[in-house]
């Protein structure tokens, strides 16, 4: 009798386990591909734009995305050169699905160097943004997430967010 307990209470327990596992996986993920825009505007006209492109799953509860593209831009300290990371960085996390749309935190942070700016080219200015909340974000619609007056003048930096479902 010890031993089909011995034997049993485990077989139950992972029979169990993988019944909840099962369960929690009964819903298929959903895959959305997400297209950030950068634009620079000056007034009510977009002067530059990049974008950049992403495919997330709703399975993933952490961290869903992650991009990152940019320069090392060289400077001097005086003594040696030194490099400055700049560029376009975003992050997004916890990616719910809504009845309308999606809900995530995004992350983003978007530096560059402002041409002729300074005299000094070892001394280079940059404009930097950096924001992160959640956002929510009707689906095939492009939806201004984030956006900045700067500091020094009239433009604008955005950051525009489209979520595509894939099926």
């Amino acid at each position: 009798m010890r031993y089909v307990r011995n034997v049993a209470t485990p077989l139950l327990l992972i029979a169990l386990l993988g019944g909840a596992c099962l369960a929690e996986d009964a819903v298929p993920p959903k895959f959305y591909k997400l297209d950030f825009v950068v634009k620079e505007v000056e007034g009510a006209k977009a002067v530059n734009a990049r974008t950049y492109s992403v495919i997330v799953s709703t399975q993933n509860k952490g961290r869903a995305c992650s991009i990152r593209t940019g320069a090392k831009v060289p400077y001097s300290t005086g003594k040696e050169y030194m490099y400055l990371d700049v560029g376009v960085n975003i992050d997004c996390l916890n990616l719910v699905e809504t009845q309308s749309g999606l809900s995530l935190w995004v992350e983003a942070e978007i530096s560059n160097v402002v041409p002729g700016a300074t005299s000094n080219p070892d001394r280079p200015y940059v404009r930097q943004n950096k924001w992160g909340s959640t956002a929510v974000v009707l689906l095939k619609k492009p939806t201004v997430i984030f956006s900045s007056d700067d500091l020094t003048g009239k433009d604008q930096t955005q950051l525009e967010l489209t979520a595509t479902p894939i099926l």
